[in-house]
């Protein structure tokens, strides 16, 4: 059984592990149950996935006393009975929690089960629930150093990176700027601001786009769904250059990674997970409207090792971006350093340490 939503983050990793243990024979997909909720982002892509997938209805706490917190302790206490019914129907050898509200019940009845527990912190800083789980459950499993200490029970602790990182390091290049009609033989800039979107990411690459377009090397400018038509509108017909590419969003992005030369966005956990796993330079641009502003921390960790320039948003505009996709692109040394040295933050086996951490749990349980 596993366990986490909300964002991304928390869902792509648990996928990639799933996947893994379906290539090495170790679970078959009606073997495997996926707990979430019916809002949340998980809904949509583990049911598209074909994973068999069941909902507990689950709210965090507001940070200010409210009269709502008073119902999400409502809900806490009505998710834990739901989470006992379900682990009890299931019968699972093992429970994972990779993060978000909804795993912290089912992997906190899983251990008064006396199951085997697992949970996975994507990030620089921990999460809220893992928090809360790390007293309860048997392996904490994470992926930046800086982020360990925040968990007193260091015997818990595994390093094994981020699942995520293993799946896309095999991705090999599928000609998908050729689709895109561009050339694949230029040096290619991907910035994207997720699948909504960035207001200030989008403002700055169409104040740069006339300067984008004397560059020897050529931009996908990937916008966001919801902003996409603002956009084009804002780029209108004065500043459109055969070298900007601007889509709306691409479902199968990660297949595009390995034609990509420099990677321009937020500095998300499973983005930073999948632009290391490759060796992409990076210009990162953390949210700055993130909890406990995690992704400045996560961009810190390559910044520190060369993998990545920093741009925070109260720096960027038109002429700051293109001066550091300048710098990296148009030098072949700083690019080739900076490939290295992302190459070498890479945990390009994380679910097998994931797995054999797994096994282990079992077999000292079933012991």
């Amino acid at each position: 059984m596993i366990s986490g939503g909300g964002t991304g983050g928390h869902i792509y990793p648990a996928l990639a592990l799933i996947k893994r243990l379906q290539e090495r024979r170790l679970l078959d997909l009606d073997e495997v149950l996926y707990v979430g909720t019916a809002k949340g982002l998980e809904a949509d892509i583990v049911t598209k996935a074909g994973i068999p997938f069941e909902t507990i209805e689950i709210q965090g706490f507001k940070r200010k006393l409210t009269f709502d917190n008073f119902h999400t302790l409502t809900l806490f206490h009505k998710s834990l009975t739901r989470a006992k019914k379900l682990i009890q129907e299931f019968q699972p050898d093992i429970v994972i929690g990779t993060g978000g509200y909804v795993c912290a019940p089912v992997c906190y009845e899983a251990s008064r089960l006396h199951i085997p527990t697992m949970i996975h912190e994507q990030n620089s800083v921990a999460g809220v629930s893992n928090k809360f789980l790390a007293h309860f459950v048997d392996r904490i499993c994470y992926v930046f150093p800086e982020v360990a200490h925040q968990f007193p029970e260091s015997k818990k602790l595994v390093f094994t990176g981020n699942p995520r990182a293993q799946e896309v390091s095999a991705l090999k290049p599928q000609g998908m700027l050729a689709e895109l009609g561009l050339n694949p033989a230029l040096q290619t800039l991907l910035i994207v601001g997720g699948s909504r979107g960035a207001a200030p990411l989008n403002k700055a690459v169409v104040e740069g786009i006339p300067e984008f377009s004397e560059k020897p090397y050529q931009v996908i400018f990937i916008t966001g769904r919801a902003l996409y038509d603002n956009v084009i509108k804002e780029i209108g017909t004065e500043k459109t250059a055969p070298n900007v590419k601007v889509l709306a969003y691409l479902d199968n992005m990660s297949q595009l990674l390995p034609e990509i030369a420099v990677f321009g966005g937020r500095s998300g956990a499973t983005t930073l997970a999948e632009v290391t796993a490759l060796g992409i330079p990076s210009i990162l641009i953390p949210s700055p409207y993130v909890t406990h502003d995690h992704q400045s921390k996560n961009a810190d960790y390559l910044v520190k090792n060369s993998a990545a320039l920093l741009l925070p948003e109260m720096e960027l505009n038109g002429r700051s971006l293109v001066a550091a996709a300048d710098h990296i692109l148009l030098d072949s040394e700083v690019w080739q350093r900076m490939h290295m040295a992302s190459l070498k933050l890479a945990t390009t086996d994380a679910s097998d340490k994931m797995i054999e951490e797994m096994m282990s749990l079992i077999r000292a349980y079933r012991h």
